[in-house]
């Protein structure tokens, strides 16, 4: 039998414990360019462990979901950190869980805006990318290199997102 899952608002604090929201704080923003150019500084910072190892810059495309869906398997990335930053201003999912004993536990989602970027830290459990309504691009910042950076496992009994209520 199939669990539901709440659909929570994408927060930094509430993101913490997997990784870092990648949005305009204006904490970090300074003045560059001779003025003209806000940069918002160390929004994230990207992992890539393993000789060889190297950050690279992606995009992708994500097809739409449609909710009610089903969340059956998650994956993590043991040599390096992942982040999604969209391009196309749609909002999104991001599932992800805590390590329990070397497997996913219970699932969390959270909606992100069109100008909200997730970076999952090294090895924690997300789902791969979820795009909302229409067909999405992501700017995906990632390791490549040497080793198997993919881990996935695959639930026994599935998680169901619904609708969220927000």
């Amino acid at each position: 039998m199939s669990q539901f899952l709440d659909i929570v608002p994408l927060t930094k604090s509430a993101f913490a414990p997997f990784g870092d929201v990648i949005e305009a704080d204006p904490a970090t923003m300074r003045y560059i360019n001779n003025g003209t150019t806000e940069r918002f500084h160390a929004l994230a910072a990207a992992e890539a462990v393993g000789e060889g190892a190297r950050v690279i810059i992606n995009l992708f495309r994500g097809q739409p979901r449609a909710l009610p869906y089903e969340i059956g398997m998650m994956e993590r990335h043991p040599f390096g950190s992942q982040s999604f930053s969209p391009i196309s201003a749609r909002s999104y999912l991001v599932v992800v869980s805590e390590d329990e004993d070397g497997k996913p536990g219970r699932p969390h989602v959270f909606v992100a805006r069109g100008d909200q970027g997730v970076n999952y830290r090294r090895n924690v459990w997300h789902h791969p990318l979820m795009s909302l309504g229409a067909v999405s691009d992501f700017l995906v910042v990632d390791r490549d290199g040497p080793g198997n950076n993919l881990e996935e496992y695959f639930f026994e009994t599935p998680f169901i997102i619904s609708e969220p209520s927000l």
